[in-house]
């Protein structure tokens, strides 16, 4: 795939799980975050075919609150989804409980705080009952108990049944979240597999030099 002259993915042949729980790591630049607007379909390849089984929803490192409530926010998401308007009200509602923000349904969605604002942006997207959720860096921005809230609750949906394909920089999350690795560099795919024998005996030598710390050529 590329971008005026840049390849951002290259040579990216590989079968993403939608069940269970993927993380994709890599240095900046590796193309984490366009493997996910390729999954998602938001961008498309100009080489080869993103195949698409699972319903995807995606969640952005920094969500866009639109200006009107909460709940509006998840209405809105349902609206644009097709969802039938007997049934916004009642599933917006559920995403906000089951992340802990029935409380500010009818606050202004911009006035929450930014951990408040990523659960809302998981909520709208849980709204949609997809079979598996893409999300891109979605602790990143946030202070430590922010991100350990998001955390929690994603490895509760995992738990539950929803697939998750999540991109990050924390090593220590990857290990604390991961099932299955992906490990990007300049575009490529350099290594995949179980997350427990990742981390334990990485197969290529660039991935144990990043896990090392190292920085990639």
């Amino acid at each position: 795939m590329r971008i005026g002259t840049l390849d951002v993915l290259d040579g990216v042949d590989i079968d993403l799980p939608a069940a269970g729980r993927t993380v994709v790591i890599g240095p900046n630049g590796a193309g984490k975050s366009t493997l996910l607007l390729a999954l998602h379909g938001l961008v498309v390849p100009s080489t080869g075919v993103v195949e698409r089984g699972p319903r995807l929803a995606l969640v952005f490192q920094r969500p866009v609150m639109l200006r009107r409530s909460v709940r509006a926010n998840v209405e809105h998401a349902l609206k644009v989804a097709g969802a039938p308007a007997a049934e916004r009200r009642r599933r917006a509602d559920a995403a906000l409980d089951d992340v802990g923000l029935a409380y500010a349904a009818a606050r202004p969605a911009r006035a929450l705080s930014g951990g408040e604002q990523q659960r809302l942006a998981i909520a709208r997207a849980q709204a949609l009952e997809p079979d598996c959720l893409l999300l891109d860096e979605p602790t990143s921005s946030l202070d430590p108990a922010a991100g350990a809230a998001v955390e929690r609750h994603l490895l509760a949906l995992s738990a539950r049944g929803t697939g998750l394909v999540l991109t990050t920089h924390d090593l220590a999350q990857a290990r604390r979240v991961a099932q299955h690795v992906v490990m990007m560099h300049r575009g490529r795919v350099v290594e995949s597999g179980d997350a427990a024998a990742f981390f334990a005996a990485p197969r290529t030598e660039g991935a144990r030099r990043f896990l090392a710390g190292d920085w990639l050529d």
